[in-house]
C-alpha cells in the first residue's frame, strides 16, 4: 500500500561515536568525521543520526559527562564546519545534558528511545523548538530482549503513543516523529507484525521512522552476520516505506538512496 502523505522519503544515517556499537562500519574517530559526514552527504542522507552510547540489546548506559565527552568535539567539528547548513542532524540520546549541548549547536532532531521519559528532555526540547522522535521500547537495553511479551502489540502501542503524543504536547512540543522501535523488547513475530501493519499508525498524523538496519531479526529468518544482513535490511526498508515509513534509518546510505531511488521510479508510472 503506497504511502498516503506527499512526503517525501528521507534517508538517517547512522554515525556512532562509541566503541561497542554492534556494528563496527558505523563507529568512526574525530579525526575521520569529516570525511565520513561528507561522504554520507554525497551518498544521498537527508539527515545524519549521531550517537555515542550504544542501545544493542544486553548494552548498559553510560552516565551523561562520559556520552558527552564522547561527541563534544565531533559535535564542534560539524558546527564549525556548518554541515547543519547541507543535511540536518540528530542526536541519538535521552541525556538531557547531551541534547542540550548538541542543540545549541545546529542539531535540529531529538531521537529518543525512552520515548520522551525524562520531563528535562520535553523541556530542552521544546526550548530549541526541535524535533521528537518517539520511539517504542519495553523496559531498556539491557533486559529488552528477555522474553517480550504483549496482550496485543498493535493496541499495546497505540496507547503508549497516545500518552507519549499528549505528554510531547503539554511541553509544547509539535514536530514529532513515530518510531515503533523494531527489535526493542520484541519477537521477531512482533517486528513482523508490526511491519505489516505499519500503516496503522498513521492515523496518528504524523511521519513513522523505521531503523531495521542489520538486525537481528533478519537471523533469525536468514541466519547471517551482521555484515552479511544489507539485503534483508534493503527488504525491511522498501516494504516499510510501501506501508507508510517516510524516514528510514540506516548503517548504509549510499545503497539505501540507490534503493529507493529505483521504487520511486516504479511508484511514478501510472
Amino acid at each position: 500500500m503506497q504511502n498516503k502523505l506527499s512526503t517525501k522519503t528521507k534517508i538517517m544515517g547512522v554515525l556512532n561515536a562509541n566503541e561497542d556499537s554492534f556494528f563496527k562500519d558505523s563507529r568512526f574517530s574525530q579525526k575521520e568525521a569529516s570525511k565520513r559526514i561528507e561522504t554520507m552527504i554525497e551518498d544521498g542522507a537527508n539527515i545524519i543520526d549521531l550517537g555515542a552510547v550504544s542501545s544493542r540489546p544486553g548494552s548498559i548506559a553510560v552516565d551523561e559527562k562520559t556520552e558527552l565527552s564522547r561527541l563534544k568535539d565531533i559535535v564542534d567539528i560539524i558546527y564549525n564546519c556548518k554541515f547543519y547548513e547541507k543535511v540536518d542532524f540528530s542526536i541519538d540520546s535521552y541525556s538531557p545534558l547531551v541534547i542540550d549541548y548538541v542543540l545549541n549547536k545546529g542539531f535540529k532532531i531529538v531521537n529518543d528511545i525512552t520515548g520522551l521519559a525524562n520531563d528535562k528532555v520535553c523541556e530542552i526540547s521544546s526550548k530549541y523548538n526541535a524535533q521528537v522522535v518517539i520511539m517504542h521500547m519495553q523496559n531498556d537495553p539491557s533486559n529488552m530482549q528477555n522474553n517480550p511479551e504483549y496482550e496485543n502489540i498493535m493496541s499495546d502501542l497505540d496507547k503508549y503513543f497516545d500518552k507519549q503524543i499528549e505528554k510531547a504536547k503539554s511541553f509544547g512540543i509539535n514536530d514529532i516523529v513515530l518510531d515503533v522501535g523494531i527489535g526493542f523488547g520484541k519477537s521477531l513475530e512482533h517486528n513482523l507484525t508490526l511491519l505489516k501493519n505499519l500503516e496503522h499508525f498513521k492515523h496518528f498524523g504524523y511521519e513513522l521512522l523505521i531503523g531495521a538496519s542489520r538486525k537481528s531479526m533478519i537471523d533469525k529468518i536468514v541466519p547471517s552476520s551482521i555484515e552479511e544482513r544489507l539485503a534483508g535490511t534493503l527488504a525491511i526498508h522498501l516494504e516499510s516505506i510501501r506501508n507508510g515509513a517516510s524516514i528510514i534509518r540506516c548503517h548504509d546510505v549510499k545503497e539505501h538512496y540507490q534503493a529507493i531511488k529505483v521504487q520511486e521510479a516504479i511508484n511514478s508510472i501510472n
